[in-house]
């Protein structure tokens, strides 16, 4: 009895581990992060849009940790991230290439 309990809680373990990683996510966000720190150093993002997609940026972050939080992240979830974390790129785009300027 002890034995098939404990060979169940590593296989939920293990289940859990598996699925609850997200490791293209977190490069693509780490990507979208340096592209905006980018934006600031080289004065093509003004403070107005840092904050806009700095807060998209969270948004984001809070839809995978709540993806997470069960344990699991479905195939839906990972599509609903990857789906903000299109927008989210293009947006990064159209304010680097504007024609606001820092100065």
């Amino acid at each position: 009895m002890k034995l098939r309990t404990l060979l169940l809680a590593i296989a939920i373990s293990g289940l859990t581990i598996a699925s609850a990683s997200t490791p293209i996510v977190k490069q693509q966000q780490i990507k979208q992060q340096k592209r905006i720190i980018n934006g600031v150093a080289n004065g093509e993002l003004t403070k107005r849009e840092v904050q806009q997609l700095e807060a998209q940026q969270i948004h984001i972050n809070r839809t995978k940790q709540k993806a997470k939080s069960d344990g699991v992240v479905t195939k839906k979830e990972k599509a609903v991230i990857h789906a903000k974390q299109q927008n989210a790129s293009r947006n990064i785009y159209r304010k680097k290439h504007n024609a606001r300027n820092r100065y």
